[in-house]
C-alpha cells in the first residue's frame, strides 16, 4: 500500500499505527514486548517501501512508465502515526472528542507515552499526531514532546465537523496555539474533515500559527460510529477533491493529501494539480 501511494507521488507516507496501541495490543492477548514490536514494524515497513521505491527509481531513468506510476528521485519523508485515544476506544469517540469529565492530561500522557518513545526510536523522520479531537489531548501531546525530550519533529492535526471548531467543540484556535507553542512542532493543520470545510480552517489556523499548514481531509463522506463504517456516496470525487487543491495552497496550505476513503487515485490527481507549482527541492 505505502509502495502504490509513493508511485502515485506522494512526498510522505504515513505508518499505519493510527489504531495500534499498546494497550490494545494486550487486550488481544500479545505481551508488552510483541506490542512494541508490532508498533516498530510499522515504521520498519514504510522505511522498507521508501528503500524499495528508490531502488524502483533507479531501475527506470524516465519519471513514469506511461501507466499512470511516477518514479522519481525526491525526498520522501516517513511519518509514525499516533491516533488519539478515541481510536483506541474504537467507539468513533475520536470524531466526538467526548473523553467524559474523568479524564486528565496525566491520563492521556499515561496511555500515549511508552507508544509515541517506541514509535519514535524506530527511526521514523517525523511523527503525525492524526485527528486529534480536542484540547486536552493537543496539550498533553505537547508536554509529552517536551517531557521525554522527544527529538524527532511532529505534526498536530485536528479535525472539524462545522468548519469553525475542533470536533469536541473546542476552539480550534486554542488548539492550533497549543501547537504553535510547541518547538517541536514543525506543521500544524486538519486532517479526516470533509473538503467543504478546509477553506476556513486554513483562514482560521493562520491567524495563530506562523508553522506550515499541513492538510488531509478524507472524501467527505460521513462516518457512521454505530455501524462503524463509512457511509457511502455522501462524498465527493476525486476531481471535485482536486478542484479545491489550488486554492488551498494559494490561501496558505503547504502539505496537502487525503486521509479516509481517499486513495492512490486521489494522490495522484493532487501530485499532478501541485507539481507544476514549484521546482522539485534538492535530495538532502
Amino acid at each position: 500500500v505505502h509502495l502504490d501511494y509513493l508511485e502515485a507521488g506522494a512526498d510522505i507516507i504515513i505508518t499505519a499505527s493510527y489504531q495500534a496501541t499498546i494497550q490494545g495490543f494486550e487486550a488481544k492477548g500479545f505481551s508488552r514486548e510483541e506490542s512494541e514490536t508490532l508498533l516498530k514494524k510499522s515504521v520498519e515497513i514504510a522505511l522498507e517501501a521508501r528503500d524499495i521505491y528508490y531502488e524502483r527509481c533507479n531501475k527506470n531513468s524516465c519519471d513514469g512508465l506511461g501507466d499512470g506510476r511516477i518514479l522519481k528521485i525526491r525526498p520522501i519523508l516517513v511519518a509514525a502515526s499516533v491516533g488519539s485515544y478515541g481510536a483506541y476506544l474504537a467507539d468513533g469517540s475520536e470524531y466526538s472528542g467526548d473523553y467524559g469529565d474523568a479524564m486528565t492530561i496525566e491520563a492521556l500522557k499515561e496511555f500515549h507515552g511508552r507508544r509515541v518513545q517506541v514509535l519514535a526510536e524506530a527511526g521514523p523522520d517525523l511523527i503525525a499526531f492524526e485527528t486529534v479531537p480536542n484540547k486536552i489531548e493537543a496539550q498533553a501531546y505537547v508536554e509529552l514532546l517536551q517531557e521525554e525530550d522527544i527529538k524527532i519533529p511532529a505534526w498536530f492535526s485536528f479535525n472539524s465537523k462545522d468548519g469553525i471548531n475542533v470536533v469536541s467543540g473546542d476552539s480550534l484556535l486554542e488548539c492550533a496555539s497549543i501547537a504553535e507553542s510547541c518547538k517541536q512542532v514543525v506543521a500544524v493543520g486538519i486532517n479526516c474533515t470533509p473538503p467543504r470545510f478546509i477553506h476556513e480552517l486554513i483562514l482560521a489556523i493562520k491567524k495563530v500559527t506562523t508553522k506550515p499548514i499541513i492538510i488531509y481531509p478524507n472524501s467527505g463522506e460521513r462516518y457512521d460510529a454505530d455501524q462503524k463504517e463509512w457511509v457511502e456516496n455522501t462524498g465527493v470525487s476525486d476531481e471535485d477533491f482536486v478542484s479545491y487543491v489550488s486554492k488551498w495552497c494559494e490561501i496558505g496550505a503547504s502539505l496537502v493529501g487525503g486521509c479516509c476513503r481517499t486513495t492512490p487515485d486521489t494522490i495522484r490527481a493532487i501530485y499532478r494539480t501541485l507539481s507544476p507549482r514549484s521546482p522539485d527541492p534538492p535530495m538532502q
